[in-house]
């Protein structure tokens, strides 16, 4: 299934409205209700970052993920945020290829530029596998643990 998801990277720009709303109805979905997490998605960083999408052969959106550029979120670094797979698609595989997909981007984008993201502690080893290393202490974020952590660029994407 997830190699069939036609993959798309642009500006704030490229959503329509109809793609702009499913983007945050997915965010919502996940993060504030399937995740019972009160927090604010429109943290007003969209507007100036790349969003990568992933759809079905029906046009339905089913990952996302956010790159946020350098100076934005993080100093010196591209933050890689609201990364989500639709529930109904989980555990077959499709995140890898989310992630695989946003590191391509990211490098496409920012060439040399090494990445910062802010996990769920649950989903480090995750990150971990992609050559992120832990960077903070855990703290929580909208009621659930996080740790911050950071992949450097000698980290080449293969």
């Amino acid at each position: 299934m997830a190699s069939l998801l036609q993959w798309q990277c642009h500006d704030f720009d490229g959503f329509t409205i109809f793609s702009l709303y499913e983007m945050l109805s997915l965010r919502d979905r996940v993060f504030v209700l399937e995740q019972q997490s009160i927090y604010g998605d429109l943290d007003g960083l969209d507007q100036g970052a790349w969003h990568i999408s992933g759809r079905d052969c029906a046009g339905k959106l089913q990952a996302y993920a956010r790159l946020v550029p350098p100076g934005q979120k993080y100093p010196d670094a591209v933050g890689i945020t609201r990364v989500v797979v639709s529930p109904e698609l989980r555990g077959r595989g499709i995140g890898q290829f989310l992630f695989r997909e946003t590191l391509q981007q990211c490098e496409r984008l920012f060439p040399g530029t090494c990445q910062k993201l802010s996990a769920q502690v649950s989903a480090s080893g995750f990150y971990q596998a992609f050559g992120f290393i832990q960077i903070s202490a855990p703290y929580d974020d909208g009621g659930i643990l996080h740790v911050d952590m950071q992949r450097d660029v000698s980290h080449a994407f293969q």
